[in-house]
């Protein structure tokens, strides 16, 4: 994509500064991305050669968590912080299995949203909405959310490599309780996160998200399971993601290669 603007983005996108959803995009192969954006992921694997791998690893351990929140009878997703939607996204994989499966996509990044609804055309059970996850009041009363989600209902609110870009003095944990406050009992959070992590490359690659749009920083293991601290925490708890629920043993070799955790967790 050239960095004229597409037909269907928003003419306010800041062409000028990269952006962690269209970075994200780029590293899992995707075409939603800038000039920027390409430069600075090109900049991070010279940094962090794994990050690629990372992010397809966090890709199919939410694969996988979609796949377990189905056949424990959740039939409607909430995905926070969700991106740009690529091959192999929530409604697809839901819709998928069972037809008619709620999907509603929220993000503050005005590309990932166009894009959303612009693949959301004609899909009567999804929706997108432009939001930061952290204003949970507009999240829960935006039109879509209150059109497909039922919180009376078990449902799957998914929060995958997103709280890493919300620092500590925003309190994510008081966002993350706000969000599991108002799921129904039986929902799931499915949530991760990059880790903390004592080796110079992942602190010199937190640098660089530090000049741009989406600054960041890895949580501890522990950090992180205090995220889940409302939920009964899915076996195997908080693990690498390439360690939750693999679906072959080939999945899960040298699991710190990760360098991120993932967690599933059930409210009672």
């Amino acid at each position: 994509m050239s960095d004229s603007l597409p037909d269907w983005a928003p003419a306010s996108v800041d062409l000028e500064r990269p952006n962690a959803a269209r970075v994200y995009d780029y590293l899992l192969g995707g075409a939603c991305n800038f000039e920027h954006d390409r430069q600075f992921a090109e900049q991070l694997l010279a940094t962090i050669p794994e990050a690629r791998e990372v992010a397809r690893r966090n890709r199919a351990f939410l694969r996988r968590a979609v796949r377990f929140c189905l056949d424990s009878g959740i039939r409607q997703f909430l995905d926070l912080g969700s991106g740009i939607p690529t091959v192999g996204n929530v409604h697809e994989i839901a819709q998928k299995a069972i037809p008619g499966c709620r999907v509603v996509y929220v993000d503050a990044e005005a590309v990932a949203v166009a894009h959303s609804e612009l693949i959301l055309q004609g899909n009567d059970h999804a929706g997108a909405v432009q939001a930061d996850l952290l204003d949970v009041y507009r999240v829960l009363t935006a039109e879509p959310v209150r059109r497909l989600i039922d919180f009376d209902q078990p449902v799957a609110v998914l929060m995958a490599a997103v709280l890493h870009f919300v620092p500590d003095s925003a309190d994510p944990a008081s966002t993350v309780a706000r969000y599991v406050d108002a799921m129904a009992p039986g929902s799931y959070l499915v949530l991760s996160h990059a880790a903390k992590v004592d080796l110079q490359r992942s602190q010199d690659g937190w640098k660089l998200y530090n000049s741009t749009s989406t600054p960041g920083g890895g949580r501890t293991r522990e950090e992180v399971a205090a995220f889940m601290a409302a939920t009964e925490l899915v076996e195997p708890g908080v693990v690498w993601l390439s360690e939750w629920r693999p679906e072959t043993p080939e999945d899960a070799v040298d699991p710190e290669r990760s360098i991120g955790y993932a967690a599933v967790g059930r409210k009672p």
